[in-house]
């Protein structure tokens, strides 16, 4: 009968590449991990590792085997878990990553909802931007879903597998300091725009690329005052008259008092919410978890 334990190390074999790599991640030797794949290939007669004096590699037998294996240590673990279900009410978990800002103003407010609650359901979150979380959606990884953003045309690399679900959109806005004297939502022109010192996305992020390509298009070119990857940060410079801004509603949704929303119409920026599937996620939470956040986002 194969062993679990050994499908398992061998799983992490293949995703992180070698048996020290999987060793580090699972608390074996690569020794230890080295014998568990001995014994493996033992019990299935089969030539898994083409060993070398310093590597092993996959055989084409090994990723046939280590694609099964994650179905079956799958199933093995809804096992676990009904069995612990019918007989403690165990509560049961969706693994999900997340931007901060939805944390803070979605799954926030998802959580404190009576329709999540009354599911006994427990979501474990992992606060980073995209492309942190992202990673963690391949077979086998620490996720079972993500909430994640993508700015224009920008390019979100996804795992094998993984289902996009739109969510909805988040447009940009402009914001300045509450003592420039304008009014809320009033219109504001490029040029008077252009007076005002800038706070803008840190350099090198795809939305700050995106960003800047807007503020050119719009012939904005302004004098920078700070650069910030911090929202949060970004509305606090602005409160405290420390320049404008360009930054998403959802990021608006608590923010500081000394802060006016303006329309400049030569300034259009949107970027999608979307929140992404693994492919062995728990279906039924992720369903209702998309829903939960679609019906929260009109009043965000």
């Amino acid at each position: 009968m194969l062993n679990l334990t050994h499908l398992h190390t061998l799983v992490e074999v293949l995703r992180l590449g070698s048996f020290t790599a999987a060793g580090n991640r699972l608390g074996y030797t690569a020794s230890a991990v080295s014998q568990q794949m001995s014994a493996l290939e033992k019990d299935t007669g089969m030539r898994l590792f083409v060993r070398g004096a310093r590597s092993a590699q996959p055989t084409q037998a090994a990723h046939a085997m280590g694609q099964h294996a994650l179905k079956l240590l799958r199933d093995a673990e809804g096992l676990l878990a009904a069995g612990a279900a019918a007989s403690e009410g165990a509560v049961r978990e969706l693994r999900i990553g997340a931007f901060p800002s939805a944390a803070t103003f979605i799954l926030a407010p998802v959580l404190e909802s009576e329709a999540w609650q009354e599911l006994g359901a427990r979501l474990k979150i992992s606060i980073g931007e995209p492309s942190a979380v992202v990673p963690g959606l391949r077979a086998g990884g620490e996720l079972d879903a993500a909430l994640v953003y993508q700015v224009g045309e920008t390019g979100l690399v996804l795992p094998q597998g993984v289902s996009r679900h739109w969510l909805g959109e988040d447009p940009f806005r402009v914001v300045v300091p509450a003592s420039a004297g304008y009014r809320e939502n009033q219109a504001m022109d490029v040029e008077s725009l252009g007076r005002l010192p800038w706070i803008v996305h840190l350099r090198g992020s795809s939305d700050a690329n995106v960003a800047d390509a807007v503020l050119a298009n719009a012939g904005l070119h302004p004098r920078i005052a700070a650069s910030s990857d911090d929202f949060n940060a970004t509305l606090r410079l602005v409160a405290a008259g420390h320049g404008a801004a360009l930054v998403p509603q959802l990021a608006l949704t608590a923010r500081p008092a000394g802060i006016t929303v303006v329309q400049v119409s030569e300034l259009q920026l949107s970027r999608k919410l979307l929140l992404l599937s693994a492919e062995d996620g728990p279906a039924n939470l992720t369903e209702r978890l998309i829903l939960a956040c679609k019906a929260l986002l009109p009043a965000v």
